[in-house]
């Protein structure tokens, strides 16, 4: 039987053997999308490629991307446990043309890869088309040999795709595998019911990018059509493996394994939703995602926790997602050498999560559980479901899936209103301290946008949405979605750079979570909506990291020489210096000082 290593080395194989490059998969943080909360396709890494902002030295390429899709418009968290193909984290193989070969040989390419390098029987794959593509339609039979019936002409956008409003888009083809026997035509049981998803699977969608979607809606031929596919690994290592459920390929009966073994067995949704949970919070955090409450932190926080509480619900006494890190880099570690390289930094901060949240765990279950008995419909009321939120850190999606079990659901409007209330008492607390209580402004933005997504642990240069842009003059303030570039915050100074040409001087930090680029205006300022290119000083970025680890140097000395008493009570740390104010009840002596430098 082939593993789903096997498929994915044989996948790209075939196409590098087509002459095409083989391409790395991209972070699941989408420096060149500020559209993008997670990488969640095998073509985010070649956007600009296809847009023709960006030039490669190759015209072929073919990857296994990795993706996540959990929080903002693909969402599927809710389902995973649940169902045979929902997943947080899969892998999408791809092979793309960047103005080189088109419809022909693409669809060549994926019958001959089906059948003759994977061996599957042609009489179990069926074909869709957009149902005015007459050239795929007839490139089909003469590849196929199908019958018509065998190729679905599908009107809608389903087999239409489009990178946005405006920009390249073109018709699909999407090939099936028919998991089943029976009567009735392809795709159709013997009534004429659709039976996609059920026993005919999609495991591979060919996108022939061929037209240049305009702001008024109408459509131009490119001058060099494009071809973007994307297989579902995940679901053709099932077809492979002769399983008819996602779960059921080697990779999750290991991992689902492993889990049984620390927990002695237990519910099976819950071991799905360990496995499926564990890689994807671990490929976040080994791409530079930690937990938090807002953005991209927040959603990793609602996967660890959702898994955390299913742990906690098969009985396990300590936390387990930790120990079940080198299960999981001994099946994807050779693929994905981050794994091994982070596998300190996902053990520790799934086990530092996992018993933070372990200490209120149990009380929420109990209040949710005396709530359950007092309800008089299905329904939870939004200030229950607000108190889990806020006092114990339950995720709304947490309480729900906790529920779904009973056929029960929580009041989401409730919920939302209880959070604007606090957010309201928030704004009200800030003004009280007398910090910025004067701009209205900075609390408009964050109550619409959110906090700044800062994505400078990982990279120096990136693209942002553009939000507002605050002031007139010589100097202004633009916000962006996310941005690389770190804002003043204890002690140490925002950094500085470039922003779409404009000179940003200073980055400050507004109503402690708005990352706000001081800029000098130049008269060409970006609009509201508009994506920009963001690039930090690294020269000086690298300056002031070093002075900052000297402050720890400098306090860890001072304490070993003038003794534990010594405490930091501030500090400011520029590029060019740093000043470290401590506690001690004497002036340092001229010996003190050389022995206390020489140290550090």
């Amino acid at each position: 039987m082939k593993t789903l290593t096997d498929i994915r080395t044989e996948f790209l194989s075939f196409f590098e053997g087509q002459g095409h490059a083989a391409v790395s998969s991209s972070p699941l943080v989408p420096h060149n999308d500020p559209t993008l909360m997670f990488t969640n396709a095998g073509m985010n890494q070649f956007k600009n490629v296809f847009t023709g902002l960006e030039q490669l030295d190759y015209k072929r390429a073919t990857s296994s991307q990795k993706c996540v899709r959990a929080g903002g418009k693909h969402n599927d968290l809710e389902n995973v446990g649940y169902t045979a193909r929902h997943h947080t984290f899969f892998e999408m193989l791809g092979n793309f043309s960047f103005g080189d070969y088109f419809k022909e040989d693409a669809i060549k390419f994926a019958w001959d890869l089906l059948t003759k390098t994977f061996g599957l029987p042609a009489e179990k794959l069926g074909v869709t088309v957009y149902h005015t593509d007459d050239e795929a339609f007839n490139i089909w039979k003469k590849v196929s040999g199908f019958s018509d019936d065998k190729i679905l002409r599908i009107p809608t956008s389903d087999n239409f795709w489009a990178m946005g409003d405006t920009g390249p888009c073109g018709p699909c083809s999407e090939i099936f595998y028919d998991h089943g026997t029976g009567e009735g035509k392809w795709a159709l049981d013997k009534d004429g019911h659709d039976l996609f998803d059920e026993r005919f699977v999609e495991i591979w969608n060919l996108v022939f990018m061929q037209h240049e979607k305009h702001a008024d809606g109408s459509q131009t031929d490119l001058p060099k059509p494009s071809i973007d596919t994307g297989m579902g690994l995940e679901r053709m290592t099932a077809v492979m493996q002769g399983v008819h459920d996602n779960y059921d390929i080697d990779l999750f009966k290991n991992l689902i394994e492993a889990s049984e073994h620390l927990t002695n067995g237990g519910d099976k949704i819950s071991h799905r939703v360990i496995a499926d949970h564990l890689r994807s919070s671990s490929f976040l955090i080994a791409d530079g995602v930690m937990p938090s409450n807002e953005g991209r932190g927040y959603v990793l926080r609602r996967i660890m926790r959702r898994a955390m509480r299913h742990a906690h619900q098969l009985g396990a006494k300590d936390a387990l997602m930790y120990r079940l890190v080198p299960a999981l880099i001994a099946e994807m570690g050779e693929a994905y050498p981050e794994l091994s390289t982070a596998k300190s930094l996902i053990e520790q901060t799934l086990k530092s999560e996992e018993e933070r949240f372990r200490e209120t765990l149990g009380r929420g279950l109990k209040l949710l559980d005396e709530a359950k008995g007092e309800m008089s419909s299905d329904t939870l009321s939004g200030d229950v479901a607000f108190k889990l939120y806020d006092t114990y850190g339950f995720p709304l999606d947490l309480t729900a899936d906790i529920l779904r079990r009973e056929d029960k659901k929580v009041d989401e409007k409730g919920f939302e209103s209880e959070m604007q209330k606090q957010r309201e008492r928030a704004k009200a607390a800030w003004k009280g301290s007398g910090e910025q209580a004067d701009n209205e402004v900075w609390f408009e933005i964050k109550d619409k946008h959110g906090a700044t997504e800062f994505t400078g642990y990982t990279a120096s240069v990136g693209q942002g949405k553009v939000l507002a842009v605050v002031g007139e003059g010589d100097m202004v303030e633009i916000i962006t979605n996310q941005t690389p570039f770190y804002a003043e915050s204890g002690g140490q100074v925002g950094d500085s750079g470039t922003l779409s040409g404009l000179e940003v001087v200073d980055t400050k930090k507004r109503v402690g979570e708005i990352h706000s680029h001081i800029c000098k205006n130049n008269g060409k300022l970006p609009k509201i909506g508009d994506v920009v290119e963001l690039k930090i000083n690294s020269e000086r970025r690298n300056k002031v990291k070093a002075n900052h680890s000297a402050t720890h140097l400098l306090h860890a000395v001072l304490r070993n020489t003038l003794g534990d008493h010594v405490t930091q009570k501030g500090s400011l740390v520029e590029a060019d210096y740093l000043r470290f104010d401590f506690s001690h009840n004497e002036s340092l002596s001229a010996e003190q000082l050389q022995a206390i430098d020489l140290k550090v």
